[in-house]
């Protein structure tokens, strides 16, 4: 099981979750418009949970009914995109 990262991060995409992951599984890219967790990554710790200014981050189990499709989403996005360690450097700039 992972976290997901859902409707409400569209738009915001604040870094505070990217910052406090400790195995660094969480990526977007400048086109994309939201923040999208590796499942594969996910150690289901929950810290980016309570750093999320908007509570955009569920545990898979608890995605509301209307953002179920957000846990393919995010699945789909790290199937199609190639990320690497310098992402990490360049939210915390920020």
């Amino acid at each position: 099981m992972a976290y997901v990262i859902c409707e409400p991060c569209i738009g915001v995409k604040d870094a505070s979750c990217v910052d406090v992951c400790p195995v660094d599984c969480i990526h977007t890219t400048d086109e994309d418009e939201q923040y999208y967790i590796d499942p594969g990554l996910c150690i289901d710790c929950s810290a980016c949970v309570d750093v999320c200014p908007v509570q955009a981050i569920y545990h898979e189990d608890d995605v509301p009914p209307q953002w179920q499709h957000y846990i393919e989403k995010n699945r789909l996005w790290f199937e199609t995109h190639t990320v690497d360690k310098s992402f990490r450097d360049r939210t915390q700039r920020h």
